[in-house]
């Protein structure tokens, strides 16, 4: 099992490494549905804490639907998270048809050469994620972050199921939305799932973020699957 924490700040970042986390997702203002963070919180957590860092790309809250603009500063945010030694980019682009946007997809493809690429939970929007997680191969990403096109992965998991059969080995697939110590080992388990994603958060006198206790039991558990 490979595990993925999501962490939306600096603080996470390190609550994530002291309970054993080696993989994390950087991004911030998770409200939005998360945002690409700043260059000093990415070069922070690949230089000072170590950690494999895989950075989310997005310009802004809302839809999934960039114009030219948004995508020379999303083509420009790859290219700084690679020059920072980030690890891999996080990334998604859907049509106003709500397919896969394949144009832009193969865009940030080539922009990150050299870089693994995640195609996130826009996925998840796609009207037909049969096709959806074809042309997400096809343009070249190397994993796909997705719920099972529900709104927790629980819910989804029969889907989770049939897109690990379809991809084969040909893209990973991480299940992702409301993982937790209680219930990822029944979603892995029914899923067939060998990568997770979980945020495994809590909330402190207002501020939101990892919590290293759970991401602890969250390891000792994944790592008896």
């Amino acid at each position: 099992m490979q595990v993925e924490i999501c962490c939306n700040s600096t603080l996470s970042a390190r609550n994530a490494k002291r309970g054993g986390a080696y993989r994390i997702e950087l991004c911030q203002a998770l409200g939005e549905g998360g945002t690409t963070p700043s260059a000093a919180a990415i070069e922070y957590c690949v230089k000072e804490l170590g950690l494999h860092t895989r950075v989310l790309i997005r310009p802004r809250g809302g839809n999934f639907h960039y114009d030219k603009e948004d995508m020379r500063l999303i083509l420009r945010d790859i290219e700084l998270a690679h020059k920072l030694g980030a690890h891999a980019v996080v990334v998604g682009f859907l049509t106003a048809e709500a397919d896969i946007d394949t144009t832009q997809t193969r865009e940030a493809v080539k922009a990150a050469e050299g870089l693994s690429v995640t195609f996130h939970r826009a996925f998840d929007e796609c009207r037909n994620p049969h096709d959806a997680l074809e042309q997400v191969i096809d343009c070249g990403c190397n994993k796909l972050l997705t719920s099972g096109c529900a709104p927790t992965a629980m819910e989804g998991k029969e889907m989770l199921r049939q897109l690990v059969l379809q991809a084969d080995g040909r893209i990973d697939i991480i299940g992702a939305a409301g993982i937790t110590t209680v219930n990822v080992k029944q979603i892995v388990l029914e899923s067939g799932l060998y990568e997770v994603h979980g945020s495994l958060k809590h909330t402190i006198d207002g501020l939101t973020c990892t919590d290293a206790n759970q991401v602890r039991e969250f390891m000792r558990i994944t790592d008896t699957l």
